[in-house]
C-alpha cells in the first residue's frame, strides 16, 4: 500500500476487506483482550468486547474486576471473561499487572480503558502496561487519563499503540503543549510522530494521524454523541488490529466503519434516541456496505 508524506492528505485509501476463506477458523481472526470496568461502569468494557466480535475478532476475552465478572458474562455469551484482582473500591490495583500480562501473552491485541475509573494504582498499572507490553494496544477513556498523569504521557510505548481521546482527554495528553484554535491536528501529528503512536481525535469529524498522514473521517452523525459510542469504537479498532492490519490503517478503517454504522442506525431508527448498543446491531451492515463500495 503506497503512502504519501503529506500531512494534509487524506491518508492511504481505506483498506479493502477480504472475504473469509472457507477453511478458516477462529484463530485466523485475532484474539482480543479487553481490559476495563469498575463498579457502575461494567457496560463500557462490555460494549468494547461485543464490538470487537461484531467486527470479526475470532475470540474476545473481557478482563474486569472479579466482582463484575458474573454481570459481564451475562451480557454476551460469546465473550469469554476473566475475573481480575480488585482493590477495596472494586477497581483494578497495580498488582493486577501480572494477571493482565499473562492474558496478553496469548492475545493478538489489548484494548484497555473503558470504565476503569481513576486511582493512583491505576495510573501506575496503565503506565506499566503501556510501556512494557509488546502486544498491540488500543488505549481509551480512563487509560488515557492515567497516561496524562505522566510527565511525557506518550513516551516509550512497548509496541504498536492507538489512542482514542475525546477533546478533554487530548488536553490531558497535551498538558505541556499549546493547543491553538483550529490546529489541534498539527499538535496531534507532532505528538504521534515523536512517540511512534497513532492518535484518533474523536469529534464532529474524527481525525486519525500517525504523524506522517492525517485522515479526516466523513461518516457519523450527531446521534453518536452518546455515552458508550467511544467504547464501541475501541472494540472496532481492536478487532481490526487483531486481524493483522497495521495501526494507522486499522484506526482509519475503524473510525469510518464506526461512523457508517451510526449513519445506518440513524437512518433506520432516527438519531435523537440513538444509543451505543444500537451501533453493535449495524456494524455488520457497515462492513458489507464497505465491501460493496469497493
Amino acid at each position: 500500500m503506497d503512502r504519501t508524506k503529506r500531512k494534509d492528505d487524506a491518508g492511504p485509501a481505506l483498506l479493502r476487506l477480504q472475504p473469509r476463506k472457507t477453511n478458516s477458523h477462529k484463530g485466523d481472526y485475532g484474539r482480543v483482550l479487553a481490559v476495563g470496568g469498575s463498579p457502575g461502569m461494567s457496560g463500557s468494557i462490555t460494549l468494547t468486547g461485543v464490538a470487537s466480535l461484531r467486527c470479526g475478532a475470532g475470540l474476545t476475552t473481557i478482563a474486569a474486576p472479579k466482582s463484575l465478572q458474573p454481570l459481564i458474562a451475562q451480557f454476551e455469551a460469546s465473550c469469554m471473561t476473566i475475573g481480575l484482582s480488585e482493590d477495596r473500591n472494586g477497581q483494578l490495583p497495580m498488582h493486577a499487572r501480572a494477571e493482565i500480562a499473562k492474558a496478553a501473552r496469548i492475545s493478538d491485541v489489548v484494548a484497555v480503558g473503558p470504565g476503569l475509573g481513576r486511582s493512583h494504582g491505576l495510573d501506575l498499572l496503565i503506565k506499566d502496561l503501556y510501556c512494557d507490553l509488546t502486544t498491540p494496544m488500543v488505549v481509551d477513556a480512563d487509560a488515557i487519563n492515567a497516561l496524562g498523569s505522566r510527565e511525557n504521557p506518550l513516551a516509550a510505548p512497548g509496541g504498536p499503540r492507538v489512542l482514542t481521546p475525546h477533546p478533554g482527554e487530548f488536553r490531558r495528553l497535551a498538558h505541556n503543549r499549546e493547543l491553538p484554535k483550529g490546529r489541534w491536528t498539527d499538535v496531534a501529528a507532532d505528538m504521534a510522530k515523536q512517540n511512534g503512536v497513532v492518535l484518533v481525535l474523536k469529534g464532529h469529524r474524527t481525525t486519525v494521524t500517525d504523524g506522517d498522514h492525517v485522515y479526516s473521517n466523513e461518516t457519523g452523525n450527531p446521534g453518536m454523541a452518546t455515552a458508550g459510542a467511544g467504547d464501541v469504537l475501541t472494540g472496532v479498532i481492536a478487532a481490526l488490529l487483531g486481524q493483522g492490519i497495521p495501526a494507522f490503517e486499522a484506526a482509519q478503517l475503524g473510525v469510518y466503519l464506526h461512523g457508517l454504522a451510526g449513519d445506518l442506525a440513524a437512518k433506520a431508527i432516527g438519531s435523537d434516541g440513538l444509543i451505543a448498543s444500537d451501533l453493535l446491531d449495524y456494524l455488520e451492515a457497515a462492513f458489507q456496505q464497505h465491501r460493496r463500495r469497493r
